[in-house]
């Protein structure tokens, strides 16, 4: 899932406490002037837009799997569009503001650097104006909690639906127990009412379990789910594809080599007795026959006299006549 926020566009000052917590990400230590250090509001406990809202005990959790998690632009999986990287994450409580549900506002703060270099010079002046301010990070968890009676949509899906009122309530999903934080990029337009917030990164492998669950008669996809799984199964499509090419070029080599160690064998024959074996039994029988064929073929010339006798094979003996 992707949740996006606002950074904060101060330039905060570096003080020796947080130059030695950045300084555990670098290669060399980096001096306080070398930095440009900003805070990111990464999560919070207000329902967004997509009825979906974190609870605090999962923004505890989160807190400290976004340290070291580095900064992107518009999850970009490319490491040239790395941006910055979080040092240090805290979990904060307003106690001036109030979630729509009444809770105290509470919100995952994240600190983040990003070296003082050329190349940083245009996003440090632009997070400094206020133009780079929404976040977007990339997290996954492993439950999803209808507000309206309790059921956990992994195993129980109900059949209340996001942003209805049942009883005068607005239905919304909470979000628990996070598996992994995996990025924040800066993204453009957010979705969440504080600053935004949008989902990616769906847990496929959770998914794919799901779907081979005995127990399970049915199974209900959120929209995210259904694109998370297309794109998963058009990248094991695409990996499956490299996979034939690879086991057919290798039962290619196999039946050249079973022809070698067997010249009476027929082409036909010897296809059919490498068609069954898979990609790991070609490779080994491959190899064994080559080996084979080798150890049992003598490298002589044609011309080549029975007995070289004690001349220096310098002088080329074996080709004359």
């Amino acid at each position: 899932m992707q949740k996006q926020f606002q950074i904060d566009p101060q330039d905060m000052s570096v003080s020796p406490e947080l130059l030695e917590k950045i300084n555990r990400y670098t290669r060399k230590a980096l001096a306080a002037d070398e930095v440009f250090v900003f805070t990111a509001t990464l999560c919070d406990n207000e329902v967004d837009r997509d009825y979906e809202r974190f609870t605090v005990d999962a923004l505890k959790a989160l807190a400290p799997l976004f340290e070291g998690k580095t900064a992107i632009q518009n999850h970009s999986m490319n490491s040239a569009d790395q941006s910055a990287r979080t040092f240090l994450t805290e979990v904060v409580t307003d106690a001036s503001r109030t979630t729509s549900l009444g809770e105290p506002y509470t919100y995952l703060k994240a600190y983040c650097y990003m070296p003082r270099i050329p190349k940083n010079e245009a996003l440090i002046a632009e997070i400094n104006a206020g133009i780079k301010k929404e976040v977007s990070v990339g997290c996954a968890v492993s439950m999803h909690k209808c507000s309206i009676c309790g059921s956990q949509e992994e195993q129980n899906p109900c059949g209340h639906r996001r942003g209805k009122r049942y009883n005068g309530e607005i239905c919304h999903y909470t979000l628990e127990k996070p598996l992994d934080a995996y990025e924040w990029s800066f993204v453009a337009v957010p979705a969440q009412k504080n600053a935004g917030v949008t989902k990616g990164f769906a847990d496929v492998h959770a998914l794919c379990k799901q779907l081979h669950d005995p127990d399970a008669d049915s199974m209900t996809l959120t929209a995210l789910d259904a694109a998370a799984l297309a794109d998963y199964v058009d990248s094991l499509e695409s990996a499956a594809e490299l996979g034939k090419a690879y086991r057919a070029e290798l039962q290619s080599q196999t039946v050249k080599a079973l022809l070698r160690a067997l010249p009476a064998l027929e082409s036909d024959l010897a296809g059919s007795l490498c068609a069954p074996l898979d990609a790991v039994q070609l490779k080994t029988l491959s190899a064994a026959l080559s080996a084979k064929t080798a150890a049992g073929t003598s490298a002589i010339p044609q011309l080549c006299a029975q007995k070289i006798g004690q001349r220096k094979p310098t002088e080329n003996n074996a080709f004359k006549f």
